[in-house]
């Protein structure tokens, strides 16, 4: 059992927001195959983002607020604009941008590819992340 000495102390904020982004429907190309490096293939993005939202739910000014649609810009372009073998790497980059922006404390990033396996809808990966410190 720890002492009052020995504790940890975290600098948590005291009232977290969830923010989700569910299907975002975007063209990139990825996969291992020649065939797959040649073409745009669908892929779908969802987050939930947990993030500080300070004090403007409470006075409903947007100064210091988290700009989601900054995100989600920054999101569409990174993705549309590169190239992936592995879905895994996309999520990754993806969760990258996301823990970037101050106010976010954690995340987690799904990605499907949809139609990759015969016989079913999807396949995807789920990323989560947390700042450090």
């Amino acid at each position: 059992m720890d002492t009052p000495q020995q504790q940890t102390v975290f600098s948590i904020p005291t009232q977290l927001a969830v923010l989700r982004f569910k299907n975002l429907r975007l063209r990139t190309v990825i996969g291992i195959h020649d065939w797959e490096k040649k073409i745009k293939q669908d892929v779908i993005i969802s987050l939930k983002v947990l993030f500080s939202p300070g004090t403007s739910h409470q006075t409903d000014e947007y100064e210091g607020i988290l700009d989601y649609d900054y995100l989600m810009n920054s999101v569409v372009q990174e993705v549309e604009e590169n190239r992936y073998q592995l879905i895994e790497a996309l999520a990754q980059k993806v969760l990258d941008i996301v823990l970037d922006c101050p106010q976010v404390v954690e995340a987690s990033v799904e990605v499907d590819k949809p139609d990759a396996l015969r016989y079913m809808d999807s396949v995807s990966i789920e990323l989560v992340g947390k700042k450090k410190g």
